[in-house]
């Protein structure tokens, strides 16, 4: 059999309300992540390492700098005819712009049907992981489905977080039951710890597609979401499969970091998806060569660590150091330091993520903060180690302590 047409559609319009500050100024896929990447280059890369390589992204919030982005760093072969191409939302069908999921690729159904795919996959553009695609496009296949969610487990006791995937006893790769954020879920038969909780990855049959959203269009009552309102009616039908993410098999992933998988949806979910790159056998693994994380930082200088007089060194230790950052006599420990930083004599910085372009002053000291692009920390200023005076200039703090500066923020003391 010829292999099956595929489009992939990375759905990138999310708001990202509770990542405030940080998508104050930008759309949620486009938050800077792990020094050189954007939280979209996660779903990307996964989709251009499977070899699909017909790709849209659907844009609305805030979307220039993802937009930029896109544009700059995710140019294919036009000569082979693959693309990736950001997509606005349009008002194709009416004077409104998205009103979720479901509805952003109903508005989208003219490039469906230019490039008439036979199966389409759609995953969510703000969350770290990597998958390939291909092996849940063949299990969807065999299991004759006409939409499969991807799973991936979870401890039931947080189950009251997510869509919760509860499946056929006699087949446990169909869906029985899809619940949202349920209070009393049933365990996994071979793990009763463990729900299957939805990924907000779906691969679909283009035709089913196209006649769920239609239909999920006309629905006056619908909340016009993937998650909410396609998968139930495809559930209802019974045609609606699960793939279990354990069953994945990434090139290159190892026993620590092979069924990794975090939503960065909170301040304190974001700060800790980052801390997870730095320990010496991470739990997510940036350095495989297999399966490799695509971004567009180039033509940057090699980052630099000077000065090592006797308490004036130079250095960082378990922490990521990205290019054109210079070091200049400041202690970094724990963090990432992410491109044109620059860290001055007897700063110091630990336990932070600490954006592009921000230069921290001598004596600073900056501990368990995130601190966006573009700030001038002072000279002695201190962050992050008196919640109240950083609740009284303006910042904000996590009830888990974790202080975040807004872009381009003044720091006065």
């Amino acid at each position: 059999m010829a292999a099956p047409r595929v489009l992939a559609i990375v759905l990138a319009g999310g708001e990202g309300k509770r990542l405030m500050p940080l998508t104050a100024h930008r759309a949620k896929p486009a938050v800077p992540f792990g020094g050189i990447y954007r939280l979209i280059d996660f779903a990307l890369s996964n989709v251009i390492n499977s070899h699909y390589l017909h790709v849209i992204v659907l844009t609305q919030y805030k979307s220039h700098s993802l937009d930029r982005h896109v544009s700059k760093t995710w140019r294919m072969s036009s000569l082979l005819g693959n693309y990736v191409a950001a997509v606005p939302a349009q008002q194709r069908v009416g004077k409104h712009w998205y009103l979720g999921s479901a509805d952003a690729i109903y508005q989208c159904l003219n490039i469906i049907d230019d490039e008439r795919p036979d199966i389409v996959v759609v995953v969510g553009a703000d969350h770290v992981y990597r998958m390939d695609f291909s092996q849940m496009v063949d299990a969807h296949i065999s299991s004759g489905a006409e939409l499969t969610v991807a799973g991936i487990r979870q401890p039931i006791a947080e189950a009251d977080q997510f869509g919760v995937i509860e499946t056929d006893p006699t087949d446990r790769t169909r869906i029985k039951a899809f619940l949202e954020k349920p209070t009393d879920p049933v365990g996994l038969p071979d793990s009763p710890d463990e729900v299957l909780a939805s990924m907000g990855n779906y691969v679909m049959n283009a035709d089913a597609l196209i006649r769920a959203v239609t239909e999920d269009a006309e629905n006056p009552t619908s909340r016009h979401d993937m998650g909410g309102d396609i998968v139930p009616a495809f559930v209802e039908r019974g045609t609606a499969g699960v793939y279990d993410f354990i069953r994945n098999d990434v090139p290159g992933s190892t026993p620590r970091d092979r069924d990794y998988w975090r939503d960065v949806g909170t301040i304190d979910a974001f700060y800790e998806a980052n801390t997870d790159l730095i320990a010496i056998e991470p739990v997510f693994n940036l350095y495989n060569d297999d399966w490799p994380l695509f971004t567009g930082y180039t033509g940057l200088p090699p980052a630099k660590f000077v000065h090592a007089g006797a308490g004036r060194l130079g250095h960082a230790a378990d922490s990521i150091v990205s290019p054109g950052v210079v070091v200049s006599g400041a202690t970094v420990s724990g963090s990432v330091i992410s491109p044109g930083t620059r860290l001055h004599s007897w700063a110091q910085i630990t336990d932070s993520v600490i954006m592009d372009n921000v230069h921290i002053e001598r004596y600073a000291q900056v501990h368990r903060a995130i601190i966006d692009k573009n700030v001038v920390v002072p000279e002695r200023v201190r962050i992050g180690l008196d919640h109240e005076h950083d609740l009284a200039r303006g910042f904000t703090v996590t009830e888990s302590g974790i202080t975040v500066v807004p872009k381009g923020a003044v720091i006065t003391e």
